[in-house]
């Protein structure tokens, strides 16, 4: 068995569940992942994710070994002995019911001050006031006389690796790829995401 596989985020949508509660979801391409390699005793593999047409001499080579085609993207994920180079994986190793972990990389928000960055209240916005959505004070006077590391200001905001824990799978259609997880994921659609087995709540699988 392995750990997680690779995908994308498709698109936010709703699904029925009962025929009469609707339920958000968001849709994952989850695989096909091919083992691309497996170290004698590791209880890890690397396993790739998409077709790469333009590849590299090294990466070409890296998945020629295991007699594969270059891969876009590549991960290293946890694995029993089961597991050998050439393996492939697809949507079809989870279940209704289980419990999963989705990481991604968020959505960059660009420049952004210190209201929205960090959920600042602001400053009066009557009575004279002028600050408005300034941050205030970041500083001392004479002493020490400059701004100290990690003070909250203004600057580039999101683009960050977010992991979105314990959502439950609604749906998974294996022969098409596609897995459907309630809530939402992080990034934009077409991003690409890793998808595992719940690291909280003791037993993940909902037949385990």
């Amino acid at each position: 068995m392995i750990g997680g596989l690779m995908g994308k985020k498709l698109a936010m949508t709703q699904l029925f569940e009962g025929g009469s509660v609707l339920v958000p979801v968001t849709l994952l391409e989850v695989g096909p992942c091919y083992v691309v390699r497996r170290d004698d005793g590791s209880s890890s593999a690397q396993i790739g994710y998409e077709e790469d047409f333009s590849p590299t001499k090294a990466a070409a080579g890296h998945c020629a070994a295991a007699g594969l085609p270059a891969m876009k993207r590549i991960v290293e994920t946890g694995c029993d002995d089961s597991v050998k180079p050439g393996d492939i994986f697809t949507a079809g190793i989870f279940k209704e019911g289980d419990k999963v972990d989705v990481i991604g990389t968020g959505k960059g928000k660009g420049f952004t001050g210190a209201m929205k960055r960090h959920g600042f209240s602001g400053q009066p916005a009557s009575h004279g006031g002028k600050a408005h959505r300034r941050p205030g004070s970041i500083g001392q006077a004479s002493y020490p006389a400059r701004v100290w590391k990690g003070i909250k200001m203004a600057g580039r905001s999101g683009g960050g690796r977010i992991t979105s824990q314990g959502l439950r799978v609604v749906s998974v259609d294996a022969e098409k790829n596609l897995v459907a997880v309630k809530g939402s994921v992080p990034g934009p659609r077409g991003a690409g995401v890793f998808i595992r087995y719940s690291v909280k709540g003791g037993g993940q699988r909902a037949d385990g």
